[in-house]
């Protein structure tokens, strides 16, 4: 595996297993599982996470108008594949201005949603779902409530749980957070006949970048 891996709670430079540990260790996180580093979007990145995945890899469909995949992330290693799936998507705004949208499916304790959401923790914490939900997605069949969480000011970000994982809804800026209201549902891009034409743009620094 590369050594451009990094941690899912903090983007910081992993040490790789060595004799003493087969762990990827972060200095402040400790024991992680490895973020890999996102490629260029398109159907060979797709296929290369559909490969390895044991999450869903969630996608809006039908996308809103104008709008692109810009990439996807995934966090794992090779004995046990992908925990955590990243799909960025990047777009027009309702009114004005480019907004992004980050939709992560991952295990319990993983952290990659938390990063992007700007939380502590690896996951939403106690009572997030306490109040009334924002929405209710459509996925895998069911209908799945989101719940909005504490984010920094800049982004709105929304957690749910969907086929036994988080489900988590990043958005930027934070008025971005209507687009979910927007959503009608979203496929799990494993699935079999989903064969969907999708649209790609550059990668998005959403990714690449420390949130």
């Amino acid at each position: 595996m590369s050594a451009e891996v990094t941690c899912p709670r903090c983007a910081a430079e992993l040490r790789p297993p060595d004799a003493r540990s087969a762990d990827w260790t972060c200095g402040e996180h400790g024991a992680v599982l490895p973020r890999r580093p996102s490629e260029q979007p398109g159907q060979d990145a797709l296929d290369e996470v559909l490969r390895h995945t044991h999450v869903p890899v969630w996608a809006p469909w039908p996308l809103p108008r104008d709008w692109l995949v810009t990439g996807f992330g995934s966090v794992g290693d090779e004995r046990g594949g992908a925990r955590a799936v990243a799909v960025a998507l990047s777009g027009p705004g309702l009114l004005t201005g480019s907004h992004d949208l980050i939709l992560v499916a991952e295990e319990p304790g993983i952290g990659l949603g938390a990063h992007f959401a700007g939380l502590p923790g690896t996951d939403p914490g106690p009572g997030f779902d306490r109040g009334a939900a924002l929405t209710k997605l459509a996925a895998a069949g069911r209908s799945v409530p989101l719940w909005p969480v504490a984010a920094p000011s800049d982004r709105a970000a929304y957690v749910g749980e969907a086929l036994g994982n988080w489900l988590w809804a990043v958005l930027w800026p934070a008025e971005a957070g209507v687009l979910l209201l927007e959503a009608s549902a979203l496929l799990d891009l494993r699935e079999p006949g989903f064969a969907l034409d999708l649209p790609y743009g550059p990668l998005s620094p959403r990714l690449t970048h420390l949130p």
